[in-house]
């Protein structure tokens, strides 16, 4: 049975599927885009049993989740804040 683990040096800590780099959170993802849960586990070559090990964890850990989505979004603001905008041409 796939278990969820959290090291530090793989994804900075979020839970993932043990023995591969395949985050909780984008299994949810994928299955909250739409996905089934057998199509996700095709695509990603993982057990339909990993699939809802992954989806279980997320529901049954929400603060941890939470944090997690969180700490997305403030990095997506940084490396906005921080990215050079498209290129503009005066006329």
């Amino acid at each position: 049975m796939t278990e969820t683990v959290s090291t530090d040096d793989v994804f900075g800590g979020e839970p993932r599927l043990d023995g591969h780099r395949i985050s909780v959170i984008q299994i949810v993802d994928m299955v909250r885009g739409g996905r089934s849960p057998e199509y996700v586990a095709d695509q990603l070559g993982i057990s339909l049993g990993a699939v809802h090990t992954a989806l279980a964890y997320y529901y049954e850990h929400p603060e941890e989740m939470r944090a997690v989505r969180d700490r997305h979004r403030e990095l997506e603001t940084e490396l906005r804040e921080r990215s050079i905008g498209p290129l503009t041409v005066e006329q």
